[in-house]
């Protein structure tokens, strides 16, 4: 890289759950890095995306959403979201222009106070509300901080995210372009194929199944130039939720495999035979062992 000129840094994506910080990520990369679903606090770690062009680079942090936690991995998940805002160039705070500001937003205003970076309030979903709205969310929003900039997108369809992007970059100082321009995450390969099985659960199952799944990926093989194998747990914390996973004769998991599957396939540019098991271990959620066993390290936050 010979630019001079050249811009990079690290800027951290919060707000409550289900405001489309995941969708705003795709959408910026182009591409699957974070699971979407309607159902709340579906991302886990703090997922890296990143955006490159010839003029900068910018690593985007998925926090997950900011609630209040009611298992140890609910406070993994929070403690994760707030300690992000302490190794970024600048925040991107996501609300939801079809909702009214309240108790979950001005806990994470509280906490913004405290940061020193560039913060923009961007506000997501205006596809589905009237400007007349959009103009009212604005005015709940305007004397909260100091912020950079008020930056209405749709994550969705993208509209005015590519000038969101354009504004980020100019604040963001000159640096070093810390990844090749074709790299997308810095996941390693399990945990993407993971994300995105546990992405078909939240899909295709009950309300109750999400919050309570995690998938080990056991292995992943490369049987020739063009198969890989992959074998994976899918882990619930009841017995009932075992056999809504499975379902009658086996289609709901071989649904979710298929699904699964086809990503999974796209993400890798290889044909993919997916093996997936369901297995109980009680309480995981609230189990040192297994939450590290499965992804969620100490010094992840």
């Amino acid at each position: 890289m010979d630019n001079p000129n050249y811009k990079s840094g690290f800027v951290a994506l919060i707000g409550r759950p289900n405001v489309g910080k995941s969708t705003l990520l795709n959408q910026v990369i182009g591409q699957k890095v974070a699971i979407m679903s309607n159902v709340a606090q579906t991302t886990r770690n703090k997922i890296q995306g990143i955006y490159t062009t010839d003029e900068a680079q910018i690593v985007f942090i998925d926090t997950p959403g900011i609630h209040k936690p009611q298992t140890k991995l609910g406070d993994f998940m929070e403690r994760s979201s707030l300690s992000a805002l302490d190794e970024v160039d600048a925040v991107l705070f996501v609300i939801n222009a079809t909702e009214n500001k309240g108790a979950g937003d001005n806990f994470i205003i509280e906490r913004l106070k405290r940061v020193h970076q560039p913060i923009y309030l961007i506000i997501n979903k205006i596809d589905q509300v009237h400007p007349d709205r959009l103009l009212a969310v604005m005015d709940q929003y305007k004397d909260s901080l100091k912020w950079e900039q008020v930056l209405p997108v749709s994550a969705l369809q993208g509209n005015n995210v590519r000038e969101m992007l354009q504004e980020i970059v100019k604040k963001l100082p000159t640096g070093p372009q810390y990844y090749p321009e074709d790299q997308v995450s810095d996941h390693p390969e399990r945990f993407v194929v993971a994300e995105l099985i546990r992405e078909k659960i939240f899909q295709l199952t009950r309300d109750e199944i999400p919050h309570s799944v995690a998938v080990d990926i056991e292995q992943i093989n490369r049987e020739d130039e063009k198969t890989i194998h992959i074998a994976a747990t899918i882990v619930v914390e009841r017995p009932t939720q075992k056999g809504i996973i499975i379902g009658k004769g086996g289609q709901m998991l071989k649904k979710i495999g298929s699904l699964a599957r086809q990503d999974i396939e796209r993400l890798m540019g290889d044909k993919v035979y997916l093996e997936l098991w369901v297995k109980v271990v009680e309480h995981w959620r609230d189990k040192s062992s297994t939450l590290k066993s499965y992804g969620y390290r100490k010094n992840d936050y």
